[in-house]
């Protein structure tokens, strides 16, 4: 996670220097609007993803069997939280790692995900006993 940090902001250090040596200030300008622009973008998909999320139960999904078909390793919390449309129940401890949050359905299945460094490194698809 550290590594892609420091990639990020190389990349934006040397879009800037770059700018700023090709075209002057007006460059500079430029290359930092569109940076400002790409920030709005994000942030307004974030607080899209949260509207939606708050509207629905924490830990609550339409189906957890569906959830743990389309989960894929790697994809960040947030990702996750978007594909639910709700908040996962958090099972592990503020700041522990891995952090553990758990959706449930409405027939009692349940997805548990285990996200270190903010990506998802496993899950567990839990159904319910049949008689």
């Amino acid at each position: 996670m550290k590594f892609q940090s420091i990639l990020l902001w190389s990349g934006v250090a040397a879009l800037l220097v770059l700018a700023q040596s090709q075209f002057g200030w007006p460059g500079l300008a430029f290359a930092g609007a569109g940076l400002v622009m790409w920030l709005l973008l994000h942030f307004t998909r974030l607080m899209g993803v949260m509207k939606r999320a708050a509207n629905r139960p924490v830990g609550h999904v339409d189906s957890a069997v569906m959830l743990n078909a389309k989960l894929q390793p790697g994809r960040p919390l947030m990702h996750v939280i978007a594909q639910t449309r709700a908040l996962g129940e958090r099972l592990s401890d503020e700041g522990a790692q891995p952090e553990v949050y758990r959706w449930r359905d409405g027939s009692g299945s349940s997805v548990s995900c285990e996200f270190e460094g903010g990506k998802l490194a496993r899950w567990k698809l839990e159904r319910p006993e049949q008689d």
